[in-house]
C-alpha cells in the first residue's frame, strides 16, 4: 500500500521525517510521499532513515520526493501537490515561497497582536515552512482557545479577522512552475477547494498543465470519489491518493470536517494500490521524452 500525501515537521506535520519513516513501517506502507508545504527540505532526511530501516529490518519503503504547492484561485487557496520535481530547478521558488510564508505568519500575528491576542511563535528557522496551525497551537499555548479547530473557526480561517491570504501564486502558475521543474502537478483534495466547483474550475487547469486528481482523502466521500475517477477517465488525468497524514494529533477533532480535521489520524487510512505510482512513474518518463 502506499501513502502519497504526508506531512512532516517541515511543514506542518507533527512527526520529524525519520520519526514518519518509522511510522509508516509500523502501518505497513510501501511508498511514502513525503509532501510539505512549499518545502522539499524533509527529503533528505526521509531519504536516510528509510535506507537506514530497511537495512535495519529487511523492509522495502521507497520515498516519494513531493511538496504540496500553496496557490489561489478566485481569491481561496488551493494546493497542488507535486511529484518528482528536479531539486535543482525548484529550490529557488520554493525558498521565496517559503520566505513569503514567514512574512505570512508575521502579519497574522500581528493582527491577533491587535485583536488583544500577543502570542510567541516558535523559531522555525528559514528551511521550515510555517502555517496556520502553527499560529494556531500558539494561540492553544497561550491560553486563548481550547483546541487548534477553535483557533480556526474563531481566528484563523479563510474569512476571519487574523487571517492573512498567502503571497500571491495562482494555481496556473503553480501548475505552470511545477511542470517546469519536471514534476507531477495533481489538484489535492479538490472536493475541499471552496473558491468554485470542481467541474468549472478544472478545464482551465488542465490546460495549464495539471496532470492528475488527488482522486481518494479522507474527506472525499465515495460519491465525490466516483466523480474524480470520471474525471480523470474525461481528462486523461493521472489519480493519486493519500491520507494528508499531520501525525499523531492531542485531542483529535470530531464531527464535521472543518480546516484542520480533515487530516486523517492514521496512516494509511485507504489501500491505495501501487498501481497508482507505477502511472506516476511513467508520465515522468512520458515527459522527459518528450
Amino acid at each position: 500500500m502506499i501513502e502519497l500525501h504526508c506531512h512532516t515537521t517541515f511543514s506542518d506535520g507533527t512527526l520529524t521525517p525519520t520519526q514518519l519513516v518509522e511510522a509508516a513501517i509500523e502501518a505497513g506502507v510501501k511508498a511514502l510521499a513525503i509532501t510539505d508545504h512549499d518545502s522539499i527540505a524533509g527529503w533528505d532526511e526521509a531519504c536516510q532513515a528509510a535506507t537506514a530501516a530497511n537495512d535495519r529490518l529487511g523492509y522495502d519503503l521507497e520515498i516519494v520526493p513531493g511538496l504540496e504547492l500553496s496557490t489561489t484561485h478566485q481569491d481561496r487557496s488551493l494546493h497542488i501537490l507535486g511529484f518528482y520535481p528536479q531539486r535543482d530547478k525548484i529550490e529557488m521558488p520554493l525558498k521565496n515561497r517559503i520566505e513569503g510564508r514567514h512574512r505570512r505568519a508575521a502579519k497574522m500575528v500581528e493582527k491577533l497582536a491587535a485583536l488583544g491576542y500577543a502570542i510567541s511563535l516558535p523559531s522555525l528557522g528559514t528551511e521550515k515552512a510555517p502555517g496556520r496551525p502553527h499560529i494556531a497551537q500558539a494561540l492553544v499555548n497561550a491560553g486563548y482557545v481550547k483546541s487548534v479547530d477553535e483557533a480556526f473557526d474563531r481566528f484563523l480561517g479563510e474569512t476571519r479577522p487574523a487571517y492573512v491570504p498567502y503571497e500571491k501564486l495562482s494555481t496556473v502558475e503553480g501548475i505552470q512552475l511545477l511542470r517546469a521543474c519536471g514534476a507531477i502537478p495533481v489538484w489535492a483534495h479538490a472536493y475541499l477547494f471552496r473558491g468554485g466547483a470542481v467541474e468549472a474550475c478544472l478545464p482551465e487547469f488542465v490546460e495549464a498543465g495539471l496532470m492528475g486528481l488527488e482522486v481518494y482523502h479522507p474527506h472525499h466521500s465515495i460519491s465525490q470519489v466516483d466523480r474524480l475517477r470520471e474525471l480523470c477517465e474525461q481528462y486523461n488525468l493521472l489519480m493519486t491518493g493519500g491520507s494528508d497524514y499531520h501525525g499523531p494529533v492531542a485531542n483529535q477533532p470530531t464531527g464535521k470536517p472543518t480546516e484542520t480535521s480533515r487530516h486523517a489520524p492514521h496512516l494509511k487510512t485507504f489501500n491505495v494500490p501501487m498501481e497508482l505510482l507505477t502511472a506516476l512513474k511513467a508520465a515522468i518518463v512520458t515527459e522527459e521524452q518528450k
